[in-house]
């Protein structure tokens, strides 16, 4: 059996995609993300990653909207600034104040 030039396959592999409404997706993640995905694979004994997305998604799918929402949520940051340190910038800031209080309105003198 001869073989298939590339450009065949190409164009045979580009119909097919095309037939089953295939799209790419692109993702751009950062060191930690791509570690986190390796471990979920080596747990797993999947090598494609693209197969360990699809796998996730389709899970994460069947859980349903009430079941997944835990673990589509991403921890917020909460600032919270301790007393102590709201009273020092006050401080700070009514001392600058007195130092150089701003401009000062000065009526026309009527003579």
């Amino acid at each position: 059996m001869a073989a298939v030039p590339q450009k065949e396959r190409s164009a045979k592999s580009a119909r097919k995609r095309v037939a089953n409404a295939e799209e790419e997706l692109r993702l751009r993640v950062r060191p930690g993300t791509r570690q986190a995905l390796a471990d979920l694979m080596e747990w797993s004994g999947i090598t494609e990653q693209g197969e360990a997305m699809t796998l996730m998604i389709h899970h994460l799918h069947a859980l349903g909207s009430a079941k997944c929402q835990p673990l589509l949520n991403p921890p917020r940051h909460e600032i919270a600034i301790p007393e102590n340190v709201a009273r020092e910038f006050h401080m700070k800031s009514m001392q600058i104040i007195q130092q150089d209080p701003g401009d000062e309105v000065l009526s026309p003198s009527l003579s």
